[in-house]
């Protein structure tokens, strides 16, 4: 047998056959630090400086093997760029009895630098991403151009971006509408953004807002795209369904989670108050999901883009009392409307409510509510609401728009009231909030 043929041979059993005198998982490789010891594409290869001895079973010590990780090109180059490991396998005599080399993965061009956030190169500016504030800028131009197209933007239109960050989106709307309107409370942020804007001759048709789009009065607006920092995004949501400006979609791209409970429907297990509240006054359509390695710095899951569009026609009801209503059936959305409404603590506040309501004096209220006869009579009377069409066993998680609005209707009759005010575009309007229970 000639020495290739053994070559061959033990290189066979090495890619069949070895085991490591340590952990037999090689290792594992996190792009962000193979970046930063390439020094931002100075260095081609990555030495991996220790050697692991190296046996095949009952016969000793074969060899030794020496490992690096490499890069396919340069990274100064627009394309993406294979990660690759490397083994060459030595005799104990120093003879070399083979290599082999595989891909472990790879780094597409557009994220191989934290200054690099932007897909046409531009942008040198060291910014530090806030997670906590969630900053994660969307850097895939595919899914950029996706969501303007599938936003149908006309020519005439004024877009609202709500955190347009450094404007790899916002670029993109300046293209396609007359003016887009932004919001955007990271004064680093605005700083990149004007920046961009004016290098590409577009400053005339944005206006930018610094603060907190909760708290911005929202100017005049056809309608919405913008990617919501998760945790803004149940009352920005209830802001703009419920708020007064008029438009005609929204188009936003949010937590993959969150995006499904405001997709879900009756009988789903993520149905919640939000859904219900949101099916109201407008419809959803889900369009696509994003992954997260399409933002920079990438986010722990994935997100998904839906569309708003408010209904032409909406229910003649009171929205802050119809907000207060949906928030007591949701106290507890597994629990029956019967064990929710026996609650003491809420059949008083009902209680209370639907007496002002009636035009009962402060005292008279006061002196009925310590009454223990009025109030079990008022206890009665809401139970005999919910028994009237079988909804006392019914549990809100369950429930229709239709029912909902059939059942408060219900109360009204009867009156029982629900009250809102004071509550308008609050944090507590989160589906974060929607299992907990008063008890």
């Amino acid at each position: 047998m000639g020495f290739t043929s053994i070559l061959h041979a033990l290189l066979w059993i090495f890619l069949s056959s070895i085991r490591f005198t340590q952990n037999n998982t090689l290792f594992s490789v996190n792009h962000n630090q193979l970046l930063s010891k390439c020094q931002g594409g100075t260095e081609q290869r990555l030495r991996i400086t220790r050697q692991v001895e190296i046996q095949r079973p009952k016969e000793g010590k074969l060899g030794f093997r020496s490992s690096y990780l490499g890069l396919d090109g340069p990274l100064e180059e627009r394309n993406d760029v294979s990660i690759y490991l490397h083994v060459v396998v030595v005799h104990e005599s120093g003879t070399m009895l083979g290599a082999t080399r595989r891909v472990v993965g790879f780094i597409p061009w557009r994220v191989r630098s934290v200054r690099r956030v932007h897909g046409d190169g531009e942008g040198e500016e060291r910014l530090h991403f806030y997670k906590s504030r969630g900053q994660h800028i969307l850097i895939n131009p595919r899914i950029l151009d996706t969501i303007v197209r599938k936003s149908a933007i006309n020519p005439t239109d004024t877009v609202l971006e709500i955190g347009p960050g450094t404007g790899n989106l916002t670029l993109k709307l300046l293209e396609a509408a007359n003016k887009v309107v932004a919001i955007e409370i990271d004064h680093r942020m605005v700083h990149v953004l004007k920046k961009r804007v004016l290098e590409r001759g577009l400053q005339g048709k944005l206006r930018v807002f610094e603060g907190d789009a909760l708290r911005t009065k929202f100017p005049q607006f056809d309608m919405v795209v913008a990617n919501i920092p998760y945790r803004i995004s149940s009352p920005l949501v209830m802001k703009l369904v419920y708020g007064t400006s008029s438009f005609r979609s929204a188009t936003l791209l949010l937590q993959k989670e969150f995006a499904r409970r405001l997709l879900a429907n009756p009988g789903d297990s993520e149905f919640n108050r939000l859904a219900v509240n949101v099916k109201l006054l407008a419809d959803v359509e889900f369009v696509m999901d994003v992954s997260k390695r399409d933002f920079l710095p990438s986010p722990k899951v994935d997100s998904s883009v839906v569309i708003i569009r408010p209904k032409p026609q909406v229910p003649n009801v009171d929205l802050l009392r119809w907000r207060a209503f949906t928030r007591t059936c949701f106290s507890n959305k597994n629990k029956t409307l019967g064990a929710i409404f026996r609650h003491k603590r809420k059949v008083l506040e009902l209680f209370k409510i639907s007496n002002e309501n009636d035009g009962v004096s402060s005292s008279h209220k006061e002196s009925d509510a310590q009454d223990e006869g009025g109030l079990t009579s008022f206890k009665e009377k809401i139970i005999e609401v919910l028994r009237t069409e079988g909804f006392e066993h019914k549990r809100p998680s369950k429930l229709s728009l239709e029912e909902f609005l059939h059942l408060l209707s219900l109360f009204n009759q009867a009156g029982i009231y629900f009250d809102g005010r004071h509550r308008q575009f609050r944090n507590e309007d989160s589906i974060e909030d929607e299992d907990e229970d008063d008890d």
